[in-house]
């Protein structure tokens, strides 16, 4: 079994790419990505039905190759449902020694009863990925949330991140944010995302979802505006369209000195009579009832992705 505490934290920006990236293997060699900490070969929306099979051929090459590097990022393979991943792992994944595990879209109730027997029999971790209809409507969120609670808590092992689709949360209404607005401006989705995080983020790693722009004047700054907001709001790491981000979302994830001093002396707390603390400069309270699970989770971001200056 994998040691998930920190592991669950290691996959930061996962960088999503179509199986047939062939040259994949040499970039990686070569340092072409930099702060590249885990990446996402997907067999799913990218791959049309007419060409899956070509994918899968591709994808066992690029494995293969992979597996010659010294260093590699954590590799998870976006299958397509609970048939393709018994027969992908069967035929491909189980022969894999680099392959870190699986991503599993448009996970909800219709399907999560036929994935996780399938996941505990594989014993790699999985990413459930929420972006579908049942999730997204008011009519049925609640109990959709809950009941897929109740059943990934049974596998809770095996789940290494919750992550969301709000691509897939927009095509429903027909939206679509642009370069000036984050997520957390489209109040439809953004109800959908803080109500998956009040559901999961207290027992889970929820990964923060993909932005849509690389180029241009403003991507950059529309990217760390989201970043930020994601951290607020209990986010950790995000997905990745484009190599350009890697590097923005790794420094995202870095931590203050100040956060990393103050978690050290809540980690490290000696009383045993006073319960509260001034912080390290000064600022504001250390109170080691409330804050020690943030505390334990600066500790391992910072060492992970280290501390902002």
């Amino acid at each position: 079994m994998f040691d998930k505490e920190v592991l669950q934290y290691k996959v930061g920006g996962l960088l999503y790419m179509p199986a047939f990236q062939s040259n994949i293997v040499r970039k990686i060699a070569e340092g072409k990505f930099p702060r590249l900490t885990s990446v996402a070969f997907c067999l799913e929306d990218s791959i049309s039905d007419e060409s899956l099979e070509a994918a899968e051929a591709s994808l066992k090459i690029i494995l293969q190759e992979l597996g010659s590097l010294e260093r590699l990022p954590l590799v998870f393979v976006r299958i397509r449902s609970p048939r393709h991943l018994e027969t992908f792992h069967e035929t491909i994944g189980s022969k894999s020694k680099i392959l870190t595990g699986y991503i599993l879209p448009k996970f909800d109730m219709s399907n999560a009863a036929a994935y996780l027997p399938l996941a505990r029999q594989i014993n790699l971790p999985i990413m459930p990925t929420f972006e579908t209809n049942r999730i997204a409507s008011l009519l049925t969120r609640r109990t959709e949330l809950l009941s897929l609670k109740q059943i990934l808590d049974e596998s809770e092992p095996l789940i290494l991140n919750i992550r969301v689709g709000v691509n897939d949360f927009c095509n429903l209404y027909g939206l679509r944010r642009n370069i000036n607005q984050t997520l957390y401006d489209l109040g439809i989705i953004r109800d959908v995302f803080i109500d998956i995080l009040n559901v999961f983020a207290k027992d889970y790693v929820v990964a923060g979802s993909v932005w849509n722009y690389f180029s241009g004047n403003l991507w950059l700054e529309g990217l760390q505006r989201e970043l930020e907001l994601d951290k607020a709001n209990g986010f950790i790491g995000k997905s990745a369209i484009h190599p350009a981000q890697l590097p923005i979302i790794f420094n995202a994830m870095k931590v203050s000195r100040t956060d990393l001093d103050d978690a050290n002396q809540i980690l490290n707390w000696q009383s045993n009579t006073h319960g509260v603390m001034k912080s390290s400069d000064g600022s504001r309270m250390n109170e080691v009832k409330c804050h020690l699970n943030w505390a334990r989770r600066i500790k391992i971001l910072a060492e992970l992705y280290g501390v902002t200056k």
